[in-house]
């Protein structure tokens, strides 16, 4: 699997128009500039080490998004198209991409090709725009001609990917996003009911434009090979996973997403290279904080989005614990509005966890792209194992009401949990540690990030910020000077090149044991 930005990516995911508070229909009237309020949660963002925003639909509708009227156009009811440039950019100059949903699939029939259909008819240039239009007929909206409406909704007017007129309409918008806000990707709705033929253009057109453009497909049943290939998508939505997560909670089950991890990323994967898009809970389907029978699970399932196989989104207020469930077939409840000083009923230690969840993500390669081992599978308990090169990262779960004394073999010699800096008893190439009710740990060699001092000896905490051109002196004597920061080309892994006081000669070391400890002691102190 080649690595690309969003192969080391963690992804947070907003429905704009309820993040916002936005009206439910789109009247007209004066512009609001309510989407400019996601430029005040930035900070937060960084916090969380989020690299990429994938906000639902912004571009004029009717009422919730996936009615579109006007694909170059920013929704009135969030702000125009000089706002949201204004936001692209800000989140950029933050190291934060920009991730547009694309809905290619249907239109609002506010659309101004339909519209032209309703006033000219058989006349019209557009009649071969939408899918299975004829004039044998009436609609149930009272048009004096018939048309597909996606999933039986009339509301949404099937597009016709087939003709070339609607496909070069799609790419012009997808040129305009790309040339105008700088996007960085397009997550396409509805991605199973897409023409093949018009993803293929697609991804010709955006990779020419930017190879590293991400295209990920909503898929919700079948095989992902069929849209998640080189010729097609990079990936897309794993609802095998989704279900797997919050169902082997509930039916205390680790067998079930073990199976399904197994059967996509293990040895005999079947999705041996694509990079599934992970989540616990979106904008269609009830929050995880809602669905969970247990809310002591929640930091495990989190655990679990963020170091099994794929790229790990958070659905925007999941990080909190929000709650929401569906209501008389209305998705309200799942897109509120949401202000970051007055988040209801926040889950503080929850959000602590994903945010060393997403430390340990950007610090250790192996959790991003490892290969991935079962090494103990119970029906309350789980032990796997990321593996990339030479890093291992052991990753366990007890979603039991009691302690569970863990212990498994390993070739290492000392062992830590970076959540909570416990150190793991090592003896004889067999690791011991007690897990505390509804706990996961990730089992690290090194101290990197949360790691205690060893109890009998104090530990000067070692330097985590690396300045360059200071002087540091090795644990062992040798004094250096700090050339750069540099990025390993294949993993991402962040490298500290520095060359040796004494004879000039340069040297490459992991940043992660740069500022680690060795014999219970800095590696380096900065000394000048």
């Amino acid at each position: 699997m080649s690595n690309h930005w969003y192969d080391n990516a963690i992804i947070y995911h907003i429905y704009p128009l309820g993040f916002c508070g936005a009206p439910k229909v789109n009247e007209g009237g004066p512009v609001q500039y309510r989407l400019d309020k996601l430029i005040d949660w930035i900070p937060h963002l960084k916090e969380m080490n989020i690299d990429a925003v994938y906000l639902g639909p912004v571009f004029e509708s009717a009422e919730h998004g996936y009615d579109t009227t006007d694909y170059k156009t920013i929704d009135r009811r969030l702000g125009d198209n000089a706002s949201f440039k204004k936001i692209c950019d800000q989140l950029h100059e933050n190291g934060i991409r920009v991730i547009l949903d694309g809905v290619f699939n249907h239109v609002g029939r506010k659309f101004p090709q339909f519209v032209d259909i309703q006033q000219n008819g058989r006349n019209s240039q557009y009649c071969g725009w939408f899918q299975n239009l004829n004039f044998d007929g009436q609609s149930p909206c009272g048009d004096n001609f018939w048309y597909e409406g996606w999933n039986g909704h009339y509301n949404l007017v099937k597009l016709n990917l087939r003709n070339p007129g609607v496909c070069d309409h799609l790419i012009d918008a997808v040129n305009y996003w790309i040339e105008e806000f700088k996007i960085d990707g397009i997550r396409f709705d509805a991605a199973d009911c897409i023409e093949f033929d018009f993803f293929k253009r697609i991804r010709n057109f955006c990779k020419g434009k930017n190879p590293e453009f991400w295209l990920m497909g909503e898929i919700i049943f079948g095989d992902y090979n069929r849209w998640a290939n080189p010729e097609m998508l990079d990936s897309v939505t794993n609802y095998e996973c989704y279900k797997g997560i919050y169902s082997s909670h509930n039916t205390k089950n680790y067998f079930e997403i073990d199976y399904s991890i197994n059967r996509q990323s293990g040895s005999n994967a079947i999705y041996p290279n694509i990079n599934l898009y992970t989540f616990v809970d979106n904008h269609d389907v009830n929050r995880i904080a809602s669905t969970l029978t247990n809310p002591e699970h929640l930091c495990n399932v989190y655990t679990l989005l963020y170091c099994m196989p794929g790229i790990p989104s958070i659905y925007y207020g999941g990080e909190f614990g929000v709650k929401g469930v569906k209501e008389n077939n209305s998705d309200d409840n799942l897109r509120p509005c949401l202000n970051l000083g007055d988040i209801p009923d926040k889950n503080t230690k929850l959000y602590e966890h994903i945010v060393k969840l997403g430390r340990l993500y950007k610090a250790y390669p192996a959790l991003r792209t490892g290969k991935y081992y079962t090494m103990i599978i119970r029906n309350q308990q789980m032990l796997f194992l990321k593996e990339l090169n030479e890093q291992q990262v052991f990753v366990a779960l007890n979603l039991e009401d009691r302690d569970y004394d863990l212990c498994f073999n390993t070739n290492r010699t000392a062992l830590v949990d970076a959540l909570s800096g416990q150190r793991v008893n090592v003896e004889n190439g067999n690791a011991y540690i007690k897990m505390p009710p509804f706990s996961s740990m990730i089992i690290v060699e090194d101290a990197l990030l949360n790691a205690e001092p060893e109890p009998e000896k104090e530990i000067i905490p070692a330097e985590t910020e690396i300045v360059i051109g200071g002087k540091y002196r090795h644990y062992k004597g040798g004094e250096y000077e700090v050339v750069s920061v540099a990025k390993h080309s294949e993993t991402l892994e962040e490298l500290v090149i520095y060359k040796s006081l004494s004879d000039g000669e340069l040297w490459a070391r992991p940043k992660s044991l740069f500022v680690g400890i060795a014999d219970g002691q800095p590696r380096f102190t900065k000394i000048g």
